[in-house]
Protein backbone atom coordinates (compact mmCIF):
# COMPACT_ATOMS: atom_id res chain seq x y z
CA UNK A 1 0.00 0.00 0.00
CA UNK A 2 1.33 3.43 -0.89
CA UNK A 3 1.42 6.36 1.51
CA UNK A 4 -1.12 8.11 -0.70
CA UNK A 5 -3.61 5.22 -0.32
CA UNK A 6 -3.63 5.69 3.47
CA UNK A 7 -4.70 9.33 3.19
CA UNK A 8 -8.41 10.15 3.21
CA UNK A 9 -9.59 13.53 1.92
CA UNK A 10 -13.09 14.48 3.00
CA UNK A 11 -15.30 17.49 3.73
CA UNK A 12 -14.60 19.24 6.99
CA UNK A 13 -16.89 18.40 9.93
CA UNK A 14 -17.62 19.92 13.33
CA UNK A 15 -15.50 17.19 14.96
CA UNK A 16 -12.45 18.54 13.08
CA UNK A 17 -12.53 21.94 14.78
CA UNK A 18 -9.57 21.62 17.15
CA UNK A 19 -7.25 19.88 14.69
CA UNK A 20 -8.30 22.21 11.85
CA UNK A 21 -7.57 25.21 14.09
CA UNK A 22 -4.15 23.79 14.96
CA UNK A 23 -3.27 23.24 11.29
CA UNK A 24 -4.67 26.59 10.15
CA UNK A 25 -2.70 28.36 12.89
CA UNK A 26 0.47 26.66 11.62
CA UNK A 27 -0.38 27.68 8.05
CA UNK A 28 -0.85 31.31 9.07
CA UNK A 29 2.36 31.18 11.10
CA UNK A 30 4.23 30.06 7.97
CA UNK A 31 3.16 33.38 6.43
CA UNK A 32 4.05 35.29 9.64
CA UNK A 33 0.38 35.99 10.29
CA UNK A 34 -1.44 35.93 13.62
CA UNK A 35 -5.21 36.13 13.98
CA UNK A 36 -7.38 36.22 17.09
CA UNK A 37 -9.61 33.33 18.18
CA UNK A 38 -12.73 35.15 17.01
CA UNK A 39 -11.55 34.88 13.41
CA UNK A 40 -10.90 31.14 13.76
CA UNK A 41 -14.43 30.70 15.09
CA UNK A 42 -15.93 32.88 12.36
CA UNK A 43 -14.09 31.15 9.52
CA UNK A 44 -14.75 27.65 10.81
CA UNK A 45 -18.46 28.42 11.16
CA UNK A 46 -18.65 29.70 7.57
CA UNK A 47 -16.82 26.63 6.26
CA UNK A 48 -19.43 24.38 7.88
CA UNK A 49 -22.57 26.43 7.18
CA UNK A 50 -24.59 24.86 4.33
CA UNK A 51 -26.53 28.12 4.05
CA UNK A 52 -23.28 29.95 3.26
CA UNK A 53 -22.22 28.83 -0.23
CA UNK A 54 -19.29 31.24 -0.37
CA UNK A 55 -16.79 28.90 1.29
CA UNK A 56 -15.99 25.22 1.55
CA UNK A 57 -13.17 23.13 2.98
CA UNK A 58 -11.66 19.68 2.91
CA UNK A 59 -9.29 17.98 5.29
CA UNK A 60 -6.77 15.19 4.80
CA UNK A 61 -6.72 12.53 7.47
CA UNK A 62 -4.53 9.53 8.21
CA UNK A 63 -4.49 7.22 11.21
CA UNK A 64 -7.31 9.20 12.82
CA UNK A 65 -5.58 12.58 12.71
CA UNK A 66 -5.77 15.54 10.37
CA UNK A 67 -2.60 16.15 8.38
CA UNK A 68 -3.81 18.75 5.91
CA UNK A 69 -6.47 21.28 5.02
CA UNK A 70 -7.73 23.31 2.12
CA UNK A 71 -10.07 26.31 2.53
CA UNK A 72 -11.77 27.74 -0.54
CA UNK A 73 -13.82 30.79 -1.45
CA UNK A 74 -16.47 30.72 -4.18
CA UNK A 75 -17.12 34.05 -5.88
CA UNK A 76 -18.39 35.78 -9.00
CA UNK A 77 -15.98 36.76 -11.73
CA UNK A 78 -16.47 39.44 -14.34
CA UNK A 79 -15.01 37.32 -17.14
CA UNK A 80 -17.31 34.30 -16.64
CA UNK A 81 -21.01 33.67 -16.20
CA UNK A 82 -20.13 30.89 -13.78
CA UNK A 83 -18.53 31.44 -10.40
CA UNK A 84 -14.88 30.64 -9.71
CA UNK A 85 -13.07 29.03 -6.78
CA UNK A 86 -10.22 30.75 -4.99
CA UNK A 87 -8.14 28.13 -3.21
CA UNK A 88 -7.17 30.42 -0.35
CA UNK A 89 -5.41 28.15 2.11
CA UNK A 90 -3.58 24.87 1.49
CA UNK A 91 -1.53 23.36 4.27
CA UNK A 92 0.01 19.95 4.91
CA UNK A 93 1.70 19.21 8.21
CA UNK A 94 5.48 18.97 7.91
CA UNK A 95 5.41 15.33 9.04
CA UNK A 96 3.15 14.38 6.13
CA UNK A 97 4.75 16.27 3.26
CA UNK A 98 6.03 14.54 0.15
CA UNK A 99 3.39 11.80 0.33
CA UNK A 100 0.83 13.20 -2.11
CA UNK A 101 -1.41 14.93 0.42
CA UNK A 102 -1.25 18.37 -1.20
CA UNK A 103 -2.07 16.89 -4.60
CA UNK A 104 -5.02 14.97 -3.16
CA UNK A 105 -6.41 18.12 -1.54
CA UNK A 106 -6.08 20.12 -4.78
CA UNK A 107 -7.67 17.31 -6.80
CA UNK A 108 -10.61 17.30 -4.37
CA UNK A 109 -11.06 21.04 -4.89
CA UNK A 110 -10.98 20.49 -8.66
CA UNK A 111 -13.62 17.76 -8.33
CA UNK A 112 -15.86 19.98 -6.20
CA UNK A 113 -15.45 22.88 -8.62
CA UNK A 114 -16.46 20.58 -11.48
CA UNK A 115 -19.51 19.30 -9.55
CA UNK A 116 -20.58 22.89 -8.87
CA UNK A 117 -20.02 23.98 -12.49
CA UNK A 118 -17.32 26.51 -11.62
CA UNK A 119 -15.40 28.20 -14.43
CA UNK A 120 -11.99 28.05 -12.80
CA UNK A 121 -9.91 27.27 -9.72
CA UNK A 122 -7.02 29.58 -8.88
CA UNK A 123 -4.65 30.43 -6.05
CA UNK A 124 -1.62 32.50 -5.19
CA UNK A 125 1.59 31.66 -3.38
CA UNK A 126 4.66 33.52 -2.25
CA UNK A 127 7.41 33.75 -4.83
CA UNK A 128 9.84 32.02 -2.47
CA UNK A 129 7.57 29.03 -1.71
CA UNK A 130 9.57 26.80 -4.04
CA UNK A 131 8.53 23.52 -2.42
CA UNK A 132 4.85 24.22 -3.00
CA UNK A 133 5.49 25.53 -6.50
CA UNK A 134 7.01 22.18 -7.49
CA UNK A 135 3.59 20.64 -6.86
CA UNK A 136 1.64 23.54 -8.34
CA UNK A 137 3.63 23.33 -11.58
CA UNK A 138 2.42 19.72 -11.93
CA UNK A 139 -1.28 20.31 -11.24
CA UNK A 140 -1.95 23.77 -12.66
CA UNK A 141 -0.76 26.37 -15.14
CA UNK A 142 1.25 29.31 -13.85
CA UNK A 143 -0.15 32.64 -15.06
CA UNK A 144 1.58 35.93 -15.78
CA UNK A 145 -0.47 37.85 -13.21
CA UNK A 146 1.07 39.48 -10.15
CA UNK A 147 -1.04 40.21 -7.09
CA UNK A 148 -1.32 43.77 -5.77
CA UNK A 149 -2.98 44.60 -2.48
CA UNK A 150 -3.90 47.68 -0.52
Amino acid sequence: MTDEAKIVVRPITLADKDEWKFLWRRYLSFYSTIRDDALYEHTFARLLDPAYPGMFAYVAQTQGHLIGLVNCIVHDHGWYQEKVVYLQDLYVDESARGKGTGRLLIEQVYAQADRLGMASVYWTTQTNNHTAMKLYDKVARKTDFIKYQR
